[in-house]
């Protein structure tokens, strides 16, 4: 017993080497929760914050967003992917539309209407969060976004366990 008091890491010490850990996961529960207000306070499930926000990031990477490319991001199936469409579509939030050079193909996008609502709820958090950034020396930021990118490719893309852990 005496040896395992000896080799029992004392309560409240925090390993060095998790502080940024501990701190990425503090972030993302308090990101969540804000996600999970504003979903509640516009009449949204969590998925469709999650598909709006898919649908910007592809616009603003200049990819083409489509109910089958939204499906993989979502992991939902098609039938899933095609009620929550219609869904945000009936709210105003996106659209569809016939692709130019293929009118087989429907893209999606997010209307004004939607940009509008997060602008107003988020702008000031991302307000301060550019603050808190522009803090920090051009060098430093781009440590701390390569950073974010290396941490962003080592999360599983399917349910955890089933990825070999290895960063993308």
């Amino acid at each position: 017993m005496a040896s395992e008091s000896r080799n029992a890491v004392p309560r409240g010490h925090v390993d060095p080497d998790y502080r940024v850990v501990i701190a990425l996961r503090e972030v993302t529960l308090r990101l969540n929760l804000v996600g999970a207000e504003f979903a509640a306070g516009n009449h949204l499930h969590t998925t469709d914050l999650r598909a709006i926000i898919e649908l910007l990031d592809a616009e603003r990477s200049g990819h083409t967003a489509t109910p089958t490319w939204l499906a993989g991001r979502l992991r939902l199936n098609s039938a899933s992917v095609t009620a929550l469409v219609d869904r945000l579509e009936r709210m105003g939030h996106v659209q569809r539309a016939r692709a130019a050079a293929d009118r087989r193909r429907v893209q999606l996008t997010v209307t004004d209407n939607a940009r509008r609502l997060g602008e107003a709820f988020f702008g000031p958090l991302i307000g301060r969060i550019v603050g808190i950034m522009n803090g920090f020396e051009p060098r430093e930021r781009d440590a701390i976004t390569r950073f974010l990118a290396a941490v962003a490719g080592a999360v599983p893309d399917g349910p955890a366990g089933r990825d070999d852990g290895s960063a993308r």
